[in-house]
């Protein structure tokens, strides 16, 4: 069962981030920060959503997972 976890990429999270429902907040901070490269702190609010974001869809998959635990 542990020889799974060799399958995955060194950095899953940077792997799927285009499978992520956050990717339009993620690209959105990315071009603005192209576009302000020397004032981050007009990002902020890109920062915040896509934060808010991961934060969701973090907290979705760990109730998903509690329905089917490791353990059982």
């Amino acid at each position: 069962m542990g020889a799974n976890k060799d399958q995955l990429p060194p950095y899953p999270n940077a792997a799927r981030i285009s499978d992520s429902q956050c990717y339009p907040q993620y690209t959105a901070s990315l071009k603005c920060l192209e576009e302000f490269s020397s004032d981050k702190s007009k990002c902020q609010e890109h920062f915040d959503i896509y934060k808010e974001c991961k934060k969701k869809e973090r907290e979705a998959r760990l109730e998903r997972n509690k329905s089917r635990s490791l353990f059982s």
